[in-house]
């Protein structure tokens, strides 16, 4: 598998965050819509067995990765004073340029290097409950506002998603285009009203080496390590729960939510074998088949791969 790197622009606001495993799910609808379901159910082919044809990351600032999810006591630099402690913990991404300096270093030398679209703005949009049958909101008791709420990004931001692509069996050319489906139909919850919308700057190899000697992986997506040979004592990360549901026509088919799946969210640190294939780019697992995950599509997967940095963990850190 080939090692891309997408930019995009965001165009709107965005109502989902643009996580891996959700991205890659909005893009296998936009496969189908675009070369069918005959092409879609060819390319999921033993997707299960280890065979992803593409493998997805989360959406980055532009020239960044997540710092990687370690307990405070292996960071270098580490202060006895709470407020410095405080701003260390604020600390989330690492430049590009500093990957190949020692992992212990990363914290305290990613602390004056934040990005300048480093976070969406949350703010809460204001909405009221219509009457389906009357097209008016209720009168009286009837009159339900509430609330939602939407991630805008800065202008001039851009985000990066990593991509393991399997060119044998989707282009590259294929794969630029679904993205651009993807980015004019919208990403995400209320994409129909014009959230989640985004631009296709390019999509070029990826930029991103991973360290010498390396003996460790850094997800950049949600993944499922479970049963993947990872060494536990030199392992950390944040569990995620994915409660998922589904999208498109599937969500009309009596029961749109799926069951619920255990990951470790972007950022997991995984001690590998001492005979792993650093090479292969990524982690993980496909999860789902046979109503694993659904109900009413027996044949739905997850992407529970994450593209993955090879990095080194000193030998010490147990």
């Amino acid at each position: 598998m080939i090692a891309l790197t997408l930019r995009l622009k965001p165009l709107t606001a965005f109502a989902t965050p643009l996580i891996g495993d959700t991205l890659f799910g909005q893009l296998c609808w936009a496969i189908r819509h675009g070369w069918g379901e005959a092409r879609l159910r060819a390319l999921l082919a033993g997707y299960l067995e280890d065979r992803p044809f593409l493998v997805v990351s989360d959406a980055f600032p532009a020239g960044f990765v997540p710092l990687p999810h370690l307990p405070a006591r292996f960071w270098q630099g580490a202060s006895d004073d709470p407020k410095a402690r405080k701003a260390l913990k604020k600390v989330a991404w690492v430049a590009h340029e500093l990957l190949p300096q020692p992992l212990p270093e990363w914290q305290r030398l990613a602390k004056e290097r934040r990005p300048a679209s480093a976070d969406p703005c949350a703010r809460m949009q204001p909405r009221n409950s219509l009457n389906r049958l009357t097209l008016c909101t209720a009168e009286g008791e009837g009159f339900s506002p509430y609330s939602v709420r939407q991630r805008w990004y800065g202008d001039g931001a851009q985000l990066e998603v990593h991509l393991r692509l399997d060119e044998t069996r989707l282009t590259r050319d294929e794969l630029h285009q679904a993205f651009v489906a993807l980015g004019a139909m919208g990403f995400g919850k209320d994409a129909n009203v014009g959230l989640g919308k985004f631009a296709v700057e390019a999509l070029s190899p990826s930029p991103l080496a991973g360290q010498p000697e390396a003996n460790a992986w850094l997800a950049l997506a949600p993944c499922a390590p479970q049963g993947c040979g990872f060494d536990a004592a030199k392992s950390f990360y944040k569990p995620f729960t994915r409660y998922g549901r589904h999208g498109d026509y599937a969500a009309r088919l009596g029961n749109a939510f799926k069951t619920p799946l255990l990951l470790a969210a972007a950022g997991a640190v995984f001690a590998a074998p001492p005979d792993e294939d650093f090479a292969r780019g990524y982690i993980g697992q496909g999860l789902g088949g046979e109503k694993r995950l659904s109900k009413v599509l027996s044949g739905t997967v997850h992407q529970g791969y994450a593209p993955a940095l090879p990095i080194r963990l000193p030998e010490e850190w147990a």
